[in-house]
């Protein structure tokens, strides 16, 4: 029973069954539910009121407090409006009462006839609600006595933003990307504020930035807004998403798991529903791992594609922008915006390489596979098998990508080299400063000689041409991530390692990765990632959106 003060009702969709583990819920008191939760999505203001029981004892509560009383109820529910589109995930049933409980009325309750309903809502517009129920069955019908209502992450969370408003920075009024928010990383200059980078030291010596970073401005010239600026992992030198300062961003579709990194903060601020588009980088998976880990759709572009002026570097060779989206045709938007024109205001041809479809030719890569978790790989293998089989279907052909340990180690090398010439000189001047993790990549960058980088830079050039290679005619697929979000309490070593040699071959090779939910492993979202050839990238989302349509339309996601 997530509440909110506008929206446009829709009908509810069918709730789903009892939970695993939970006793099968009567019959009389699903249909209650179910009724309810019309009542709700169409904000059938009387049907509500007679589904709460009568009387002074009634109890209602959420994060604004606790309503006493039917008539409070009532009076609170006539003002809020309706309730966002969502639908029902889970239902958790226990019965409460063995005989001898008292319903609201005073009534004696028979057996079975006092209830817990606990349900999960995930919202379309992103993020999770939770709402907890007492029903009693009074006088042959059953009401809700009391109630407990957990809505989504409120838009607000100190994990998630460094600054935030509505809007934070008003966007044109009109253009392709009108009506759209975003949350910026905290890695781009906007004018008159200050680049944090994750980390308190560095904000407060910083200096308000004078010019906004061309990858901003490019959206606020479409007609998006900021929604704000939004955390970062230390330096963006991470992929977990956690912050020692700040403290963690939440995931947005598993509870208590990492959100990853580094673009955490926009990536938790899409999913949750508190923006529309991520602006975000990735130098080793930082777009691809939160997206992966949130079921977001998120887009690695070809290097240097997007102007990186006003944009705090972690390693130049690598460092990539892009964005994340909950949806695919939000995400083709954005691209198609940003990338299909030659600085006049005109979409309407897309130019250079995306002008023509990818060819519907899947490369998987064995080696990849090989990083992945078992179950996850089952999931993916079933997955290829459904597109292979359907009606439309691409052809697949297994390749290797070459040494991942060699590829990660150069790669790994090279960016650390870049990373201590950036920001040496400052973390010798503040010990301390930063979080253990980070200061131990950063003491191991540091050690990095000159000669170890040129030797891991020429080992990175057959590395970039055999990737360059392999997608001239084809597109890579594979999953983006090993498998679900660790648990925020997980030992992440062992993932983190499997991680970085899944992503680090297409930002080796400057190429452009987007990565797709089509995995559900265990409940949680797992992305799979496609990889093409350089300036590719507004086609590679058209190729993703029409993969995305076809295990849609039932090849078994």
């Amino acid at each position: 029973m997530t509440d909110a003060t506008t929206a446009t009702p829709e009908p509810a969709a069918p709730a789903p069954g009892s939970a695993t583990g939970s006793p099968p819920i009567p019959a009389d008191l699903r249909a209650a539910f179910d009724a309810y939760e019309r009542a709700i999505v169409a904000n059938d203001l009387d049907a509500l009121d007679d589904f709460f029981a009568p009387g002074s004892d009634t109890l209602r509560g959420d994060t604004a407090g606790l309503l006493v009383g039917h008539e409070a109820i009532s009076g609170f529910r006539s003002l809020r409006g309706g309730v966002p589109p969502r639908e029902i995930t889970e239902i958790h049933y226990r019965p409460l009462a063995s005989g001898g409980g008292l319903a609201a009325s005073g009534t004696a309750s028979a057996d079975g006839d006092v209830a817990l309903l606990i349900s999960v809502s995930q919202f379309s517009g992103g993020g999770r609600g939770l709402q907890t129920q007492i029903w009693q069955r009074v006088d042959g019908r059953w009401l809700i006595t009391a109630a407990h209502v957990t809505p989504r992450t409120p838009a607000l969370d100190r994990t998630i933003w460094q600054s935030v408003g509505d809007p934070f920075l008003q966007g044109a009024w009109e253009g392709p990307l009108a009506g759209l928010t975003v949350a910026v990383k905290d890695l781009f200059a906007i004018a008159g504020f200050r680049i944090g980078a994750g980390n308190p030291t560095w904000l407060g010596e910083a200096r308000p930035e004078k010019v906004t970073a061309p990858a901003v401005a490019d959206l606020l010239r479409a007609g998006a807004s900021l929604r704000g600026i939004a955390r970062t992992d230390e330096f963006a030198y991470s992929i977990a998403g956690d912050n020692v300062h700040y403290g963690t961003p939440p995931n947005g579709a598993v509870v208590g798991a990492l959100p990853g990194g580094s673009s955490s903060g926009p990536a938790s601020a899409v999913a949750l529903g508190h923006a529309d588009i991520g602006l975000a980088t990735d130098t080793a998976g930082s777009i691809r791992v939160p997206a992966s880990y949130q079921g977001l759709w998120g887009l690695r572009t070809t290097h240097d594609l997007v102007p990186r002026q006003g944009m705090l570097p972690l390693a130049q060779s690598f460092d990539t922008i892009g964005w994340l989206t909950r949806d695919g045709e939000t995400l083709q938007r954005v691209a198609e915006w940003c990338l299909s024109y030659d600085g006049s205001a005109s979409t309407e041809s897309v130019y250079g390489a995306s002008g023509d479809d990818l060819p519907w030719r899947f490369l998987v890569p064995e080696d990849i596979l090989a990083c992945v978790d078992p179950a996850t790989r089952d999931a993916f293998s079933r997955l290829v098998a459904a597109v292979a089989a359907s009606e439309d279907p691409p052809s697949f052909r297994a390749v290797h990508t070459g040494d991942l340990d060699a590829t990660f180690t150069a790669f790994r090398t090279v960016q650390g080299a870049e990373a201590w010439r950036n920001d040496g000189e400052w973390l010798r001047a503040h010990p301390g400063a930063v979080g253990p993790a980070v200061a131990e990549r950063f003491r191991a960058a540091s050690q990095i000689t000159a000669t170890e980088e040129s030797r891991a830079r020429a080992d990175l050039e057959p590395i970039a041409a055999h990737l360059a290679e392999l997608v001239d005619g084809a597109v890579l697929i594979f999953p983006t991530v090993p498998g679900p979000a660790p648990l925020r309490t997980a030992d992440v070593d062992a993932v983190r390692a499997a991680t970085l040699r899944m992503t680090a071959p297409a930002a080796a090779a400057g190429l452009p990765a987007i990565s797709v939910p089509l995995l559900t492993v265990g409940g949680a979202p797992v992305g799979v990632c496609l990889v093409a050839r350089a300036g590719t990238d507004i086609a590679l989302v058209r190729l993703a959106r029409r993969l995305h349509a076809l295990v849609g339309a039932g090849t078994g996601r």
